[in-house]
């Protein structure tokens, strides 16, 4: 099976200023990831708190599972701008995210 049709983990790990944790996490788990997951790109998510001792923040993982590397780039073009301007309007100065692309090469 080539690349581009292995499934893809899309993970965007965040750093969340420890004052705003608790409001951001909420609205991660309530609006956020239920609007990702309804723009019908990704098959299941999973929402993780990074486990150690952090400075003045709280870290988060969030997992997104897309069929493909089509589809994610399909989310990416078409439902992720709209997405991403909502959370950084709401939480851009308290926040500071990375993104990581993975693809998976088996589940056990």
């Amino acid at each position: 099976m080539s690349e581009e049709n292995l499934q893809v983990l899309y993970n965007v790990t965040v750093s969340v200023d420890v004052e705003k944790s608790e409001e951001w996490l909420a609205w991660m788990k309530e609006v956020h990831i239920p609007d990702v997951m309804r723009s019908g790109f990704f098959l299941e998510s999973k929402i993780s708190k990074v486990l150690g001792h952090e400075e003045g923040g709280k870290t988060f993982a969030i997992l997104y599972l897309c069929k493909d590397m089509t589809t994610y780039n399909d989310y990416q073009e078409n439902a992720s701008p709209a997405l991403q301007k909502h959370h950084t309007e709401l939480f851009g100065k308290y926040t500071v995210a990375f993104r990581t692309l993975l693809h998976v090469h088996q589940s056990f």
